[in-house]
C-alpha cells in the first residue's frame, strides 16, 4: 500500500453517509485549548521530529510532511444539543437550544438543527432565538457531561492514530498518512471512525478527507449532518471554484465586502486575481489567502502540544459600561479559566484581559505574577487591575475576555508558612468536585448571590 492520497477515490458526488453502509459524499476530480493524550501504534510513524506530550512526558514521531498528506477533520454534529436529544428522548425531532435562558442577558452556545431552520445559531442571543423560535426548549446545559463525551470521540480517533489535534470540545483534525497500512485507505478510516463515534456514543460526526487541513475542515464543513466528503488534490480547484470567498477561513462580514469591491466574490475569483494587486491591498496576509484559494495549506497536525493559553470570553447582549457589572462578570470568567488549568495540570504565569469596544475595534492587556497560579481569585484580581487601568472613564463594551498565558506544568512551591494558599487550593478542588458532578450553576460564590 502507498502512503498517499491518490487513493483517495475519486468518483462523481453520491448519497448522503450513514452508519448503514451507504456510499459517503464524495468530490468530482474533475472538479473551529488542546487536550488530546498520546496513544495508538506510534510504530506506524515515520522518521522525523520528536515532540514531547505535556499531559504525560511521552515522546512521539512526528513525521515531515509528505506531498500528499491524509487529513481528516472530524466535526461532531450539533455535539451539545445532539447530547441532550440522546439522553431525553421526548426532545428529538424538536428544536433545543442550550445556553442562556431567554429571559436573562447570554448568549446561545448549541442550536439543534431543528432549531436551525428558524434561525436559531450559536452566540445569538437568547432572547432573540426565543423570538425567532419560541417553541423550542432552552437547557443551560451540562458542561461536564459534553466533556465526558468528548473525551469518548477523542479516545476513539487515537485509536487510528497518534496525531490527533483537537481544536475544540466537539472537533479535531488526523493525520492519517502513515496510517494507511494499518487501517486502509483514508476513506475506509474515516467511515469506521463514523461508525464507531454511533456505536459507542450514539451520537453522529461529519468527517472531511483531504490533503490538508483547510480543505479537511472545508470538506467535513460541505456535508452537515452526518456526512462523509473526500477531496482529492485533483478535485481541489474546482470544488473550491465556486464557493464564495467567505468560505475561507479569516474572511469574515467585516472583510468580506473589501474583496468584493475588488471584484473578488467566489474562491475562483480569488484563484484568478493577480497577487502583485493583492499584495498592495492586504499586506503580507495576501500570500496566505492565495494559497487558500489554490487549496494549499501546509499547517501540520499537531498532536497533545503544549496549550499556549487558556481563556474564556462572554459578548454582551448590549454593551456594558457599569464597573460594578464588568468586574462581575470577569470573576465569572476567571472562575472557568481557573477550572479548566486545573483540569489541564498547568497553572498560568501571565493574566491576559481582552476588550472589545461597541465599534468591534479590540484591546489586549497583558501582566505577568510572581509566581503561576491556577486560583481564578488571583487571576480575576490581576484582570480587574488591567481593567481598572483602561478604563479610568466609562466606555461601552461589547466583549470580554480573560484568559492565562505562559502556562507551566511545574507544581507551584508551596510557603509552609502560608497555610492559606493550601486552604485554598483544597477548596479550589473541592469545588471542582462539586461542580463536576452537579453542574456548574450549582455552586456559586457568596458575592454572586
Amino acid at each position: 500500500m502507498t502512503n498517499d492520497t491518490s487513493r483517495l477515490p475519486a468518483v462523481s458526488v453520491g448519497q448522503s453517509a450513514s452508519f448503514a453502509g451507504q456510499q459517503p459524499d464524495l468530490a468530482s476530480a474533475g472538479g473551529r485549548r488542546r487536550q488530546s493524550r498520546l496513544r495508538g501504534p506510534q510504530s506506524a510513524l515515520r522518521a522525523g521530529n520528536v515532540a514531547a506530550c505535556y499531559r504525560c512526558a511521552a515522546t512521539v514521531t512526528i513525521p515531515g510532511m509528505p506531498a500528499n498528506r491524509a487529513i481528516l477533520h472530524v466535526d461532531m454534529d450539533a455535539f451539545f444539543t445532539s447530547v441532550e436529544q440522546r439522553d431525553r428522548p421526548e426532545l428529538r425531532g424538536k428544536p433545543v437550544v442550550v445556553g442562556a435562558p431567554p429571559d436573562k442577558r447570554g448568549v446561545v452556545a448549541a442550536a439543534s438543527y431543528e432549531a436551525r431552520k428558524f434561525g436559531v445559531h450559536s452566540a445569538m442571543p437568547s432572547r432573540t432565538a426565543y423570538r425567532l423560535c419560541p417553541h423550542a426548549t432552552f437547557l443551560r446545559g451540562d458542561h461536564a457531561k459534553y466533556s465526558r463525551e468528548s473525551e469518548r470521540v477523542m479516545s476513539i480517533l487515537r485509536q487510528f492514530t497518534p496525531l490527533v489535534e483537537q481544536v475544540s470540545v466537539d472537533e479535531a483534525y488526523l493525520d492519517v498518512t502513515a496510517s494507511l497500512r494499518l487501517f486502509g485507505t483514508a476513506e475506509q478510516i474515516a467511515r469506521e471512525i463514523k461508525r464507531r463515534i454511533h456505536e459507542t456514543t450514539g451520537l453522529t460526526a461529519s468527517v472531511g478527507v483531504a490533503p490538508n487541513k483547510f480543505l479537511a475542515k472545508l470538506a467535513s464543513d460541505m456535508r452537515k449532518p452526518d456526512g462523509l466528503m473526500v477531496i482529492t488534490d485533483a478535485a481541489k480547484l474546482g470544488v473550491l471554484r465556486p464557493l464564495p470567498v467567505g468560505r475561507i477561513a479569516g474572511v469574515g462580514k467585516k472583510t468580506e465586502p473589501m474583496f468584493h469591491e475588488l471584484g473578488i466574490r467566489t474562491i475562483g475569483d480569488l484563484q484568478r486575481f493577480p497577487i502583485a494587486t493583492l499584495r498592495a491591498r492586504l499586506g503580507v496576509w495576501a500570500d496566505e489567502i492565495k494559497a487558500r484559494a489554490l487549496g494549499q495549506d501546509d499547517r501540520p497536525v499537531e498532536p497533545c502540544g503544549e496549550a499556549k493559553s487558556i481563556s474564556n470570553e462572554t459578548t454582551f447582549e448590549e454593551d456594558v459600561s457599569g464597573m460594578e457589572t464588568l468586574e462581575r462578570t470577569v470573576r465569572e470568567l476567571a472562575d472557568e479559566v481557573g477550572r479548566r488549568l486545573r483540569a489541564e495540570g498547568v497553572r498560568a504565569r501571565t493574566v491576559q484581559l481582552k476588550l472589545r469596544w461597541s465599534d468591534f475595534t479590540t484591546l489586549t492587556r497583558r501582566t505577568t505574577l510572581p509566581e503561576a497560579t491556577d486560583d481564578e481569585a488571583r487571576i480575576a484580581q490581576a484582570a480587574i487591575q488591567l481593567m481598572q487601568a483602561e478604563l479610568k472613564e466609562p466606555r461601552p463594551v461589547r466583549l470580554l475576555g480573560v484568559g492565562g498565558q505562559n502556562l507551566l506544568r511545574a507544581p507551584r512551591q508551596l510557603d509552609l508558612l502560608d497555610r492559606r494558599s493550601d486552604r485554598r487550593d483544597d477548596l479550589n478542588r473541592a469545588a471542582d468536585a462539586v461542580r463536576a458532578r452537579f453542574g456548574a450553576k450549582k455552586l456559586r460564590r457568596a458575592g454572586e448571590l
